[in-house]
């Protein structure tokens, strides 16, 4: 189809989007009523979330039977035994059981896809019953000793993670909050301005709590603390820790010691031992690069039995206090509540081979389901008026088999981004019941032949539920249909978990078709992020600037000095997730970010243009510094923590092709390609939609030579994607100059016509949807091409209104600069405004 446009276009970035916030009114984050920063964090590091593994456990009064949840339902089994009893069943997910004094009752959260109750169920008639129904966020329930209180963690009226007492009356089961909330007088980067209290547990006698809180804490989610039930005194600390939300204290029955887990002077959680009193030293008891949680003594007080990932998922494994043999608890039978049946899978190529794939199985009762040690993960938001939870998958190799309730069930299949999304619909019944989903390609015409995906930004392990490896990983980058991963090592807290692994040659896989590079992230809380990908030699250190009250408080390194260092380094350096709302630099007083000074020195290679930030606002800023004339290539990437079982993900949820051409050779010899190819500008980022853009012959990243004034120039476009879009157009200078047609309900466009450029212009071609989609886990399908350049008469882009509107980012800058106290010395302090004065005078000269 031909189309020709004409147009006048004007050289400010006046971007024209459609809806911005509608795909944020439908697409809404999973326990939105939830008040606290940085959700990815708090998610999946303190709420419970559905691993097919065990994740939470309590003691039977006796010692002689354990209650777990694993796979989202209650299970009983007694210690020796290889037995497991379901207790629980329906269309809910159920976590976090403790057992009451007199073994009648288990408390346990329920998530009902909206919210988080605490509930009862009762054992001997199966009845349960509802402590809390207000529709907050409700954890981490536990009994008192005599059994008529019960401590537990609400988001009741405010949001905030706070402590509440339940109490047993001859009217029923009532609730209050146990502290009032307090303001912290220090700011914090991860946590909010409010302290929380978490994760309470109860001495032997009833009368007092440890718990972990923050007061005055800068950094990770608190220390342990112990008071008084009744408040008669005040907080003492017990033990001074920055944990991760996940210490969870647990006191022993002796009442001397108090059992957590820490990742203190190392990277991994482990057990611990600290005096419950606060006097003393605490102690490690356990060790192994893997993760030990969620630790409860055994009423006797000989074992401790936990939750580890050594081997990448989850399983109990009970500990003798003396002497330390561990025992894992082994499951070999379940006896289930309702009928259940066996589906059988398998994921085929066009040629019937089996095919790696990433798949979501929904049960009859409308959960989801994985086979047994699966790698279970989750949304990090959905639309709640198409889904009643969020959606929950795993990868495969190509074929597994699954348990699940009898009835209809649901198979959803994705590979990558140039196959189509299969679902079928099977019927489980007593037997075995049998789906072969054969995936179709999305290019059979060959468009897209020689670009490879690659995701520059993916963190392999970061405190999450599992246990990664850069084997397992290959793996699901191969069911993500990625050719490259970028594992960018960086800290959480003061640990980096990575660091272990980082190698400057990169690794394939068995068959060699996906590679995994080790890079690296660098964390400011001023600048803005940084990703490194293809660092030569050395993890740089401390791998973060710009923390408050620490040895890295100054705001030296900044981004161009760590730049520098990483292309000594012949890395690329790109600015990582930039923007939820683009800073405006004459509406906000505090503009720390400093994207535009970077580019402005020649620093910076790339920039997520599709990452975890809203990709229309990123693009705001991206479009006026192409309107300066300066050459910013687009990538895709995801920021996905792969050990998590709640993420922003899967990792090459969002990516970038780039055009190599051959994908042959070593490792390292692809990985240098795909990044020459960036650098380059031959790309495309997105999350859904494959786009072709060629100008006059030329593709992205490529120059266009012609005489001054303006031109229309012969365009080919094409777009194939998972979901359908609403619109698919053609971008000059920030405006749009052609909107195509779509075919196959928004997935399908080919297209030929002309557009006229003013002069001197930059082109792309972007997908654009104002609406989210099941099937792709980000804010809303989007796509863009990197730029191709339209130079006329020799004269470069210009435009006055962008320059002037970053001159004012600068001065900004400068003003955040100079009011800084933590520089090490003035040499730094000048060194830092130097670089902002030198993109000052740059700017000036682009007006």
């Amino acid at each position: 189809m031909r189309i020709t446009s004409i147009i006048i276009l004007s050289l400010c970035a006046a971007m024209t989007f459609g809806a911005p916030d509608a795909a944020r009114a439908e697409r809404e984050p999973v326990l939105k009523q939830v008040s606290v920063p940085h959700p990815y964090y708090w998610r999946e590091m303190y709420i419970p979330q559905l691993t097919m593994g065990p994740s939470s456990l309590a003691w039977s009064p006796k010692g002689h039977e354990l209650v777990y949840s694993a796979a989202g339902r209650l299970w009983r089994q007694k210690v020796g035994s290889t037995r497991a009893e379901e207790l629980t069943s329906g269309p809910f997910y159920d976590y976090q059981p403790d057992w009451s004094p007199d073994g009648k009752t288990i408390v346990f959260s329920r998530y009902d896809g909206n919210a988080i109750e605490i509930c009862f169920l009762d054992l001997k008639s199966g009845k349960i019953s509802k402590l809390t129904n207000g529709g907050d966020v409700n954890t981490e329930p536990r009994w008192s000793p005599d059994g008529t209180k019960i401590a537990f963690v609400t988001t009741e009226d405010t949001g905030k993670f706070h402590i509440a007492i339940a109490e047993k009356t001859k009217a029923g089961w009532t609730h209050h909050r146990w502290l009032p909330e307090r303001v912290s007088e220090h700011y914090r980067y991860y946590y909010s301005e409010i302290d929380h209290e978490i994760s309470p547990t109860w001495s032997p006698d009833g009368k007092s709590l440890i718990y972990v809180t923050n007061p005055e804490i800068d950094y990770g989610s608190g220390s342990l603390f112990r008071r008084p039930l009744d408040l008669s005194k005040p907080a003492m600390l017990v033990q001074e820790e920055e944990t991760a939300w996940r210490a969870r204290p647990d006191w022993s029955p002796d009442g001397r010691r108090v059992a957590y887990s820490s990742f203190a002077r190392r990277q991994w959680g482990q057990l611990w031992l600290a005096m419950a009193d606060g006097d003393g030293y605490p102690l490690a008891y356990s060790y192994g690069d893997f993760d030990v949680k969620s630790p409860r003594w055994s009423p006797d007080a000989k074992r401790i039995a936990y939750i580890s990932n050594e081997g990448g998922t989850n399983h109990i494994v009970i500990q003798d206090v003396i002497g330390g043999k561990r025992t894992p608890l082994v499951v070999s039978s379940r006896a289930y509540r309702a009928p259940m049946g066996r589906l059988e899978f398998a994921i085929r190529d066009a040629d019937g081979k089996l095919s790696p794939a990433r798949v979501s199985i929904l049960g009859a009762d409308g959960r989801a389901y994985a086979p047994d040690g699966a790698m279970m993960h989750a949304d990090d938001g959905f639309d709640r008026s198409l889904q009643k939870f969020e959606t929950h998958y795993f990868h495969t190799d190509g074929s597994g088999e699954v348990v699940l309730p009898q009835g209809e069930a649901t198979v959803t299949v994705w590979l990558g981004l140039t196959h189509a999304v299969e679902t079928q619909k099977v019927t489980v019944g007593k037997g075995e019941a049998h789906v072969d989903i054969t995936l179709r390609s999305l290019d059979p015409e060959g468009i897209f032949k020689g670009w490879v995906s690659a995701d520059p930004h993916v963190h392999m392990n970061y405190g999450g539920a599992y246990r990664m490896t850069p084997e397992k990983l290959l793996k699901q980058e191969e069911a993500e249909d990625l050719g490259l991963i970028f594992n960018l090592i960086v800290n959480k807290e003061q640990r980096i978990p990575d660091i272990g692994y980082f190698t400057p040659t990169p690794i394939a896989s068995e068959d060699g078709k996906a590679v995994l590079a080790e890079s690296q992230e660098f964390h400011t809380s001023v600048w803005g992020h940084l990703g490194l990908i293809g660092l030569n030699d050395h993890v740089l250190m401390m791998d973060y600037a710009g923390y408050p009250r620490s040895p890295a408080a100054s705001l030296y390194p900044d981004n161009a000095a760590v730049a520098d260092l990483a292309h000594e380094q012949s890395a690329l350096v790109g600015y990582v997730h930039p923007y939820d709302t683009a800073p405006d630099p004459f509406r906000d007083k505090a503009v720390k970010h400093a994207l535009p000074e970077d580019v402005a020195l020649d620093k910076i290679d790339y920039v997520e243009a599709l990452g975890f930030s809203d990709h229309k606002e990123t693009s705001k800023i991206w479009y006026r510094l192409l309107n300066c004339g300066f050459r910013l290539p687009a990538a895709g990437a995801t920021d996905a923590m792969t050990n998590f079982a709640s993420l922003r993900g899967p990792a090459g949820m969002n990516r970038t092709f780039v055009d190599v051409g051959s994908w042959k050779g070593d490792p390292e010899t692809r990985e240098r390609a795909w990044l020459k190819g960036l650098k380059a500008g031959k790309s495309f980022a997105t999350n859904g939609p494959l786009l072709s853009l060629s100008v006059e012959g030329k593709s992205p990243g490529d120059e266009i030579r012609v005489k001054k004034g303006a031109h229309n120039l012969h365009y080919k476009a094409a777009m194939r994607s998972i979901v359908g879009v609403d619109r698919v157009e053609i971008v000059v200078n920030g405006e749009v100059a052609a909107t195509l047609p779509t075919t196959q309900g928004g997935r399908r466009v080919d297209a030929e016509g002309e557009i006229t450029v003013p002069g001197s212009a930059w082109v792309l071609l972007r997908a654009v949807n104002d609406h989210a989609s099941p099937l792709v886990f980000d804010l809303y399908p989007y796509a863009t091409t990197s730029p191709i350049y339209v130079v006329a008469g020799g004269d470069p882009v210009r435009s006055r209104d962008d320059a002037d509107f970053f001159i004012k980012w600068m001065d900004r800058l400068k003003e955040t600069a100079e009011a800084s106290k933590d520089y090490n010395s003035d040499a730094e302090r000048a060194a830092v405004l130097d670089h902002i004065a030198r993109a000052r005078k740059i700017f000036e000269k682009r007006r």
